[in-house]
């Protein structure tokens, strides 16, 4: 049997089960599983691998994207250059990192509106809420892009990162995308979002949550009634997992 499955905490909100489990059925892949492993403490991580030997490949999700890297034998480039792994492929016991959110996000922002808000744009920036792995691949893909961009972050540690507060007196006609990179929002705790200036929000803009689940988290709800365009981590989600097993089933 070859096992593949999911590593974060919680995964309660994750969809990546039943896509692969759809997968597996629609195109009639024998002899392949996938699982949930719910893993408070990265440290477990070792242990689960010797528990299961059939694994030959893991999604990595929050809280575990930078935390699983110091436990991986080897990283891709794009991997060590957004610095968070959301794809091991394991292979003879060897674990190597990659980092598919990326791709999977370039991914579904090329599908929107035939790529127009990958398109840089003089003195426009862009706003991404939260510092950890998932930003990071955000980060990657504006940076590709020409796309300038700064973090938004509770306790800010860089020139790069600047506090919710701040965002107050910031002016918001020259910011014309936003991406979530936070948990906040997700199922099951829904009635929550970013603490933004909301009806700075406006027409020009994009908003997009990578959570997906619900399919419209209240800061899309908040975005879309200001006439802001917006859209959730769906669709990167399958593009992600869809590059995930291209990494799996390599030779």
């Amino acid at each position: 049997m070859n096992r593949y499955g999911i590593i974060g905490y919680p995964l309660g909100h994750s969809f990546s089960r039943q896509y692969f489990t759809e997968k597996f059925a629609r195109e009639g892949i024998a002899d392949s599983c996938y699982d949930e492993f719910p893993l408070p403490d990265i440290q477990a991580f070792p242990e689960l691998l010797a528990a299961h030997p059939d694994l030959r490949g893991l999604n990595v999700t929050i809280p575990h994207k930078e935390a699983v890297m110091p436990y991986l034998d080897a990283l891709d480039e794009t991997a060590a250059a957004i610095g968070a792994v959301n794809t091991i492929r394991i292979k003879n016991g060897h674990c190597t990192g990659f980092n598919t959110d990326a791709a999977g996000l370039e991914g579904s922002l090329q599908l929107l509106e035939q790529g127009k808000w990958l398109k840089p744009i003089a003195g426009a920036s862009a706003l991404i809420l939260g510092t950890g792995g998932a930003a990071k691949a955000v980060a990657f893909v504006l940076r590709k892009n020409s796309i300038p961009f700064r973090f938004v972050s509770r306790h800010p540690q860089t020139d790069e990162q600047v506090t919710y507060a701040s965002l107050q007196a910031m002016d918001f006609d020259s910011v014309r995308w936003i991406f979530n990179a936070t948990p906040l929002g997700t199922h099951p705790i829904v009635d929550v979002c970013p603490e933004l200036p909301y009806h700075k929000i406006h027409a020009a803009q994009l908003v997009y949550d990578l959570v997906y689940n619900p399919a419209e988290t209240l800061l899309l709800q908040r975005a879309k009634a200001q006439g802001a365009t917006v859209k959730n981590g769906l669709e990167m989600l399958f593009l992600q997992a869809e590059a995930a097993w291209a990494i799996w089933q390599k030779k």
